[in-house]
Formats: C-alpha cells, structure tokens, sequence
C-alpha cells in the first residue's frame, strides 16, 4: 500500500446517521467506569471526571496526518476554556496504538501541545484494556502487520453525568461549535 493511500485511509471518520449533521450527532450514551494510566504514569478512572464536562479523543503519536490536527484542536479549545476562566472540565486522548504509546511518550507528546495535565490527560494501557474503551465508544482500531494504525476518528462531548451527548466526526469540526456545545452543557448541572 502507498504511503498517499494509507495515509487517506488511516482515519476513517464515522458517518453520522443523521444527513442534516454532517461530521456532528446528538447522543445520549452512558459511558462506562474504565481505568487506564495518564501520561504521568498515574491510574486514571473516567469516575473521576463525574461533575465535569469531557471532551475526549482517539489518537496514537507517531499519527501523520489527523492525529496531530485533533491534538491542536483540543489544545485550542483548552486555551479558549482557560481563557474563559472555566475550570470544570477535562480533555482526554486516548492513544489507539498502546506498543508504542507509553507513558513516557505521551508526556513528551503532551508537551508539544502545552497540555495542562490538571485538565487534559493523554491515556494509555494494555491492549485488551484499551479495547474495551475503544468497543465502548464505538471506535474501530485496526494494526496492520507493517505496523500501520487505522482507527475511526471521532470526539466526543461527555456532559457532568458520564453520558456521551454530542459525538464529532473526522476532522473539520470547528472549535466555536464544541466550545458552544460545552457552553450548552456547562450550563447543566
């Protein structure tokens, strides 16, 4: 397979079922208690974020093309909330290639994006924890022999309760509608 050609298949972004909301989709999904480890190489537990509205993602950091862009999304949308004074949130990146995202490289990789690790955490595990989330979430992982990832590009807006309410699609979601859909959430309490 040519590099062009896995790189325009590697995210396969999930079609939203509704045609009016390209690339957007309302949902009301419980998202479960899973346990994973942070880029500090600390546990985390999505029970911990309860109170707090989520933006969550699906990455890994050696990622080419959309990985990087969904990672300078969320570090835009994290200065924007900060810029707010808004301090009841948490962004999460949850890595789909868990063989070469430990710890260690998920905290170099934070860096690059100036990830506050109070409000955004970088998760890794093993493999079969990880597909736990990843069947949860609905996000496909695939690892080729080469050792190519391909997996579904999706981000999801998780509101105080641990319910998923908005889930996003690909990449061209724009920053001022997740940041309206936080506000709209925020305001639930």
């Amino acid at each position: 397979m040519s590099l062009n050609v896995w790189l325009a298949q590697a995210h396969i972004p999930i079609p939203p079922k509704q045609p009016s909301e390209i690339g957007r989709r309302l949902v009301k999904t419980a998202v479960p208690n899973f346990k994973l480890v942070d880029q500090n190489g600390k546990p985390f537990q999505m029970a911990a974020t309860r109170g707090k509205v989520v933006l969550a993602t699906f990455i890994f950091t050696t990622c080419p093309d959309v990985c990087p862009l969904l990672s300078a999304k969320l570090a835009a949308i994290q200065r924007a909330l900060d810029e707010k004074k808004i301090k009841d949130y948490w962004l999460l990146s949850i890595t789909t290639d868990p063989e070469r995202d430990t710890a260690a490289s998920l905290k170099e990789y934070a860096g690059r994006f100036k990830a506050d690790p109070k409000r955004w955490a970088f998760l890794t595990g093993s493999r079969a924890e990880l597909t736990k989330v990843w069947k949860a979430f609905g996000v496909n992982v695939t690892k080729t022999e080469a050792g190519q990832i391909f997996h579904s590009a999706l981000t999801t807006l998780i509101d105080r309760q641990g319910l998923r309410r908005v889930d996003y699609y690909g990449d061209k979601w724009l920053d001022p509608e997740v940041l309206k859909d936080f506000q709209w959430l925020g305001a639930q309490k």
